[in-house]
């Protein structure tokens, strides 16, 4: 995608579905064999990484809108970590970040990954933009 920095194999998100000021949405069908699929399922980094991939989404489509290029960011921590379930591959799963509030380069970001209507993880992200 045009929004993020990664390439594959290491992309997670296969198409942004809406952005606004407050909130972005992704969708993202687990291929077999990719990546982070260990026994049939989509692991533990690869949720992470999607959830952080998708608040990426959202701020590199804002900045492009601006006629601006993507910022880098990195993860600066995760809180509240919630893996309820692993997804298992052959399946689309739905990712939606809320932004929280910005301090500085400093964003606060919360994420959740549905699967079948399922909530299969969440978690707080601070994800610093260079």
């Amino acid at each position: 995608m045009q929004y993020i920095p990664q390439g594959p194999p290491f992309v997670m998100i296969d198409e942004l579905l809406s952005v606004s000021e407050k909130e972005t949405q992704t969708q993202f069908f687990i291929p077999e064999g990719h990546l982070f699929v260990e026994n049939g399922y989509f692991t533990e980094p690869g949720l992470i990484e999607n959830m952080a991939q998708t608040a990426a989404a959202g701020t590199g489509k804002k900045a492009a809108d601006e006629g601006k290029p993507a910022p880098v960011g990195f993860i600066g921590s995760v809180k509240g970590l919630e893996i309820h379930k692993l997804p298992p591959a052959g399946t689309t799963i739905y990712t939606t970040v809320n932004f929280v509030m910005q301090v500085m380069n400093a964003h606060v970001v919360n994420a959740l990954i549905t699967c079948n209507e399922d909530l299969i993880a969440k978690a707080e992200f601070k994800i610093f933009l260079q």
